[in-house]
């Protein structure tokens, strides 16, 4: 099922340079919109983070995929799980930002809209999501506290935080 996501911080169609934020489930994305999310995700956490791993991790077909396309462009994703299944609260992940697009403010509205796409299906509740460390401010102005629970993923140091309900 697709939904369109209009909430705080989202762009409107008729705005120039409009995201519009789409929310599909695995079965609903088209090949050329997974082939584009896929890229995305490999340009940024295979490439530009120099972190040779396995994005497509098996748990693809279990989320619900926000795409924040601008034009024909997708310019944003986020992973967005129900609870139970990648930890007891509902979580996102796979946060990407395309290059070009950075430095304008998407992150924040991504991270609303992914907030909202968890509240609108799930219901309101905890969200977990595991951070960069370099990403903990960006991630507390949304809510998130960290759990001090620092580990390390694909040489990365990384933060277990939770946004409470």
């Amino acid at each position: 099922m697709t939904f369109k996501l209009w909430s705080v911080g989202a762009t409107k169609p008729h705005e120039s340079h409009a995201t519009v934020w789409r929310l599909m489930s695995f079965e609903d994305l088209r090949v050329g919109e997974l082939y584009e999310v896929l890229r995305l995700r490999s340009e940024v956490f295979v490439v530009e983070q120099q972190c040779i791993f396995l994005d497509i991790d098996g748990d693809d077909r279990d989320a619900n995929h926000l795409l924040g396309v601008q034009g024909e462009e997708l310019k944003a994703y986020a992973r967005c799980f129900g609870p139970g299944v990648k930890s007891t609260e509902a979580s996102i992940g796979r946060v990407a930002i395309h290059p070009s697009a950075r430095g304008k403010g998407l992150g924040h509205v991504l991270m609303a809209q992914a907030i909202a796409a968890v509240n609108q299906v799930w219901g309101p509740q905890a969200i977990r999501i595991g951070a960069q460390a370099q990403l903990a401010d960006f991630y507390a102005k949304h809510g998130f506290v960290d759990l001090g629970r620092p580990y390390i993923e694909d040489d990365i140091p990384h933060l277990e935080m939770v946004r409470p309900a």
